[in-house]
């Protein structure tokens, strides 16, 4: 199991089916926020939905293909990082991550996928990291230039979310840069 104790009471660790009650109450409380950038928020309609989808990334996990984690911040859940799908062939994969509205600009997320990078360059031997987010989303887009990605460009309409075609910015880190940045 994944599990991480981060400064300031942040505990990053792998989703477990109990898990799925708390998370879907979250989503509920942000929906409106949150299903304007992700496309899953429209297709979650119950805790059995987010049950599934532990399932799947526990799964994902224990296969050796990247943990998603809760983020607890004392002991409340307020969001989560996770890695998309690690592709092992050409040792890379893609981060995604939220946090409730009211708990955004405080540098969690940040912080959060510090440590998930760390795991992922150190541990789990990944070259490439990429992150996506959708081109008006400032905030989102604002964290991997924080954390010293690579802007690589914009994929157009690349994602469908809440009726609408999304552009995308891909943002990209190297092990080789990840090793100067720490």
């Amino acid at each position: 199991m994944f599990r991480s104790s981060l400064a300031d009471g942040i505990e990053l660790r792998q989703f477990e089916a109990g898990d799925a009650g708390t998370i879907f109450a979250s989503v509920e409380r942000n929906r409106e926020y949150l299903r304007q950038w992700l496309p899953w928020v429209d297709r979650t309609h119950s805790a059995d939905d987010i049950r599934q989808f532990i399932a799947r990334v526990a799964a994902q996990f224990e296969a050796g293909l990247g943990p998603n984690t809760g983020i607890w911040l004392d002991g409340v859940f307020v969001g989560a990082v996770g890695a998309h799908l690690i592709d092992p062939a050409n040792r890379s994969c893609s981060l995604g991550y939220w946090i409730e509205a009211g708990r955004q600009g405080k540098g969690t997320i940040t912080r959060c996928c510090l440590k998930l990078l760390d795991h992922l360059f150190v541990e789990a031997g990944l070259h490439r990291v990429e992150i996506r987010c959708g081109t008006g989303n400032t905030r989102s887009c604002a964290i991997p230039r924080r954390l010293g990605f690579q802007r690589e460009g914009v994929l157009r309409e690349a994602e469908w979310v809440n009726d609408r075609w999304v552009d995308l910015e891909i943002w990209a880190m190297l092990e080789e840069d990840w090793r100067k940045v720490r």
